[in-house]
């Protein structure tokens, strides 16, 4: 169960137009950047709204992409989640994090990473501020 939960928006995208607009486009964008980032695809779905933007999963060996896409806003949302039941996955979600914010060229992120899981994967520093944190 343990893992990296990368949560993010992506803000004033400059990227390709039509990787905002086109569902197909942008399935083949995230294909890309998780095969790259030596993550399986093991099924996906992506929806093309009328007059608007797309939204699409991939579900991965590894875990999940969800994506979705505000071209009046020039906006994207995105979550990937990696485990680490098998290896580390981490450095192979920064990679397709990387590719994905490569390509729609944003201008301003808001990225939360979630550590899931056992506490073992965060620094010692920040095992004490999450265990001062429980009730």
């Amino acid at each position: 169960m343990n893992g990296l939960h990368i949560l993010a928006e992506f803000h004033t995208c400059a990227g390709e137009r039509r990787l905002l607009l086109d569902a197909v486009s942008l399935a083949a964008l995230c294909r890309r950047a998780c095969a790259e980032a030596g993550l399986e695809v093991v099924a996906e779905a992506f929806h093309q709204f009328a007059d608007a933007g797309a939204t699409g999963a991939l579900v991965l060996a590894e875990s999940h992409l969800a994506i979705h896409t505000w071209p009046e806003l020039d906006a994207v949302t995105l979550d990937l989640y990696v485990c680490n039941y098998s290896q580390d996955n981490r450095a192979a979600a920064e990679r397709a994090y990387n590719a994905l914010r490569t390509d729609l060229k944003p201008s301003r992120v808001v990225r939360r990473d979630v550590i899931r899981g056992g506490l073992d994967m965060l620094d010692p520093d920040a095992v004490a501020i999450a265990e001062s944190a429980l009730p």
